[in-house]
């Protein structure tokens, strides 16, 4: 029987806000069970990556920080690990601080979130650190800042990103809440690239790998996938790199796909 594999998002596709559904639990569950290789792919940090996947009884490499890092956790090592360059790293940190923004900035242990205002931590997912100012709060470069706030994004994209070429990534993904968080990464940081690491890794070829996501920073994974699956409530342009479209994640997207894999394929 020729391997398979299932590279799964998270925000938007696999969890609805901040929950795993019952119903998307379940399915994938049966997929592993069936045979199926589980990488949970997500722009999130490893240490949430690892969560879903044990919860969905995968010990299978993870993608996390939309692709910057796929990490092993059978060897309890990386994979692949990508940052951002330290000039432009520095520069962004400062203009977070310096600006009303939500930044989610994931270095190599630490996540760190900076916000105006303490919040309150017993709703924010761990292991999220809140701080007052990014800039010198952890030595490490970061793999990815996530970042809400059109005012700090256009900084960042008009007045820092020009100035390093091709070397950082910039793309939209979906948050929790549902609304545009703008991810800056590495410039060899992309889930398609990390699948094909993870894929090498587990012995399986990309083209038997089903690839489920619902935003710009999945469509590198749809296009090294063999199949790929837009949640009904992706944007047009992600739809169209996907070879079917399922429901939208609130209406249990991956459930639904994975239950016709599993019966009559897709």
């Amino acid at each position: 029987m020729r391997k398979r594999a299932l590279a799964i998002d998270l925000d938007g596709t696999l969890l609805i806000g901040e929950d795993l559904p019952s119903e998307n639990l379940a399915a994938v569950r049966r997929a592993v069970a069936a045979g199926y290789t589980l990488f949970v792919a997500t722009a999130r940090w490893r240490h949430m990556a690892l969560d879903v996947a044990a919860a969905c009884g995968s010990p299978d490499p993870v993608i996390a920080c939309s692709g910057a890092e796929v990490f092993d956790p059978t060897r309890s090592e990386d994979l692949f690990d990508e940052r951002l360059p330290e000039s432009f790293a520095a520069a962004l940190l400062e203009v977070c601080d310096a600006n009303r923004c939500v930044a989610t900035v994931t270095f190599s242990e630490r996540v760190l979130l900076k916000l105006d205002g303490e919040p309150d931590m017993s709703r924010v997912a761990k292991p999220i650190e809140w701080v007052r100012e990014l800039t010198g709060a952890d030595q490490s470069l970061p793999r990815i800042a996530a970042i809400q706030g059109s005012r700090v994004n256009e900084i960042i994209r008009t007045e820092l990103v020009p100035s390093f070429g091709d070397a950082v990534q910039v793309a939209d993904s979906i948050g929790p809440n549902g609304k545009i968080i703008v991810t800056y990464t590495g410039r060899r940081a992309d889930k398609g690239r990390a699948l094909e690491v993870a894929c090498d890794a587990t012995g399986i070829a990309p083209a038997d790998v089903v690839a489920f996501g619902d935003a710009e920073n999945d469509v590198s994974m749809f296009k090294v996938a063999g199949t790929a699956v837009a949640m009904g409530q992706a944007d047009d342009e992600t739809k169209s790199h996907a070879t079917f479209v399922s429901r939208p994640n609130t209406e249990f997207g991956v459930a639904y796909a994975i239950d016709r894999l599993l019966t009559t394929g897709l």
